[in-house]
């Protein structure tokens, strides 16, 4: 197994939702994973910004080798949509987790929940991920000639040309991808979790797409929930929740949570 995340690193191959308002409940369980673990947010095919990501993971890493326990590589779904380069960065991702499976975890995030759906049922549900920027995932994997209001035949034809243009094993990994991952009292999601729940007892609607009690009530349990989904102008940290979805297909700012016992940074 590997000792260093720099390994990693081999070559291998819109607007901003808004954030909601709550005022952060009182929290003050400390921060403690059972290893040291970097954690990114929503991605959306900005492949360009991974690699920086993963450079600066690299960097922070060789620095703190007292951590001594290898660190763990959590990324937090939307991997897929908006951005330009999914094909990119689905295929890194897909080759990072099968290459380093005891260090690299891909959670999966709505929008790539939203993309099986479309390959499951086109016609009915495939217009809904094109609004949300299936196009430019297709038109990564050079399909073209769609709109959002593309006709069940049209739809047809773009998934059985998805699923040609997907490498041997994509399909299956995606669909295997787990919902939540969790190190000590640190449980990392995509969206959110119900705060009257065990992270086991959650439902997937509200790991994928959020919970209206999330942001105003906090959890009793000591847990603290590292999640994306939830676009805000800088990481932050408050009311059990740390978010690091910084919009980085509109802004270009890619966050990475990086967090050992004791301690929560932002790269």
């Amino acid at each position: 197994m590997l000792t260093r995340l720099r390994s990693l690193l081999s070559p291998g191959s819109a607007r901003p939702r808004s954030t909601r308002s709550g005022t952060a409940p009182a929290f003050d369980a400390p921060i403690a994973p059972d290893r040291p673990f970097y954690a990114v947010g929503d991605i959306h095919g900005r492949a360009d910004l991974l690699e920086a990501a993963l450079e600066r993971v690299e960097s922070d890493q060789a620095g703190r080798d007292e951590m001594g326990t290898a660190p763990a590589l959590v990324l937090l779904g939307d991997y897929v949509d908006r951005g330009e380069q999914s094909a990119q960065v689905l295929e890194r991702l897909f080759t990072l987790e099968r290459d380093y499976p005891d260090q690299v975890v891909c959670l999966m995030g709505n929008h790539e929940k939203m993309m099986l759906e479309f390959l499951d049922d086109p016609a009915g549900r495939g217009t809904r991920w094109l609004r949300n920027g299936g196009l430019q995932t297709l038109a990564s994997y050079r399909i073209g000639g769609l709109t959002e209001r593309a006709a069940a035949e049209e739809l047809m034809e773009a998934c059985e040309a998805l699923e040609e243009a997907l490498p041997k094993g994509m399909e299956a990994w995606l669909r295997a991808l787990p919902l939540r991952w969790q190190s000590g009292n640190i449980c990392c999601v995509h969206a959110a979790m119900d705060p009257d729940l065990a992270p086991a007892e959650q439902s997937a609607r509200s790991l994928l797409w959020g919970h209206r009690d999330f942001f105003t009530r906090a959890r009793t349990d000591g847990i603290w929930v590292l999640h994306g989904h939830t676009i805000v102008p800088a990481p932050e940290r408050a009311g059990g929740r740390i978010a690091i979805d910084t919009g980085a297909y509109a802004t270009g700012r890619l966050t990475t949570a990086a967090l050992s016992p004791g301690t929560c940074r932002f790269l």
